[in-house]
């Protein structure tokens, strides 16, 4: 019985991370953003997104006020649109390399990208409703 449960719970672990319908904001280093957002390594000079969602992305740093005072409010935010969107952050303290090759400077950075368009830099921690009309106009239009 356990062993059947067991299973259970990790066929439906995996099916929550695979689409991406966690709810949760995701932490990825810079093979993952490769991976799921943007290789800036094979296409330097083209936008081509590699998500199946449109996507926030925080570069932030665990040293920043702002920084800190924004993660519960894009906690919200991934919770509200979690089948809508996905929202990932980039700890730009461990991933220098990213956030060189993005002219990252000042923190928290959200970069929204939508699915089919350029994507659009935000500086600064928003407050939750500003936020949403972005998600709602830039993400979601």
């Amino acid at each position: 019985m356990k062993k059947i449960l067991l299973l259970i719970v990790s066929v439906f672990m995996t099916g929550s991370l695979v689409y991406g319908q966690t709810g949760k904001v995701i932490h990825i280093n810079q093979s993952e953003f490769i991976e799921k957002v943007y290789d800036y390594k094979k296409n330097p000079d083209k936008w081509v997104y590699e998500g199946s969602k449109p996507a926030i992305v925080d570069f932030y740093a665990d040293w920043c006020g702002p920084c800190r005072r924004l993660s519960p409010v894009l906690e919200k935010l991934a919770e509200k649109y979690k089948d809508k969107i996905v929202i990932y952050k980039v700890n730009t303290d461990k991933e220098r390399e990213l956030a060189a090759a993005f002219g990252i400077t000042s923190l928290p950075t959200l970069v929204f990208i939508p699915l089919r368009d350029t994507p659009q830099v935000s500086q600064g921690a928003l407050p939750q409703e500003v936020l949403e009309k972005g998600i709602e106009e830039v993400l979601l239009k």
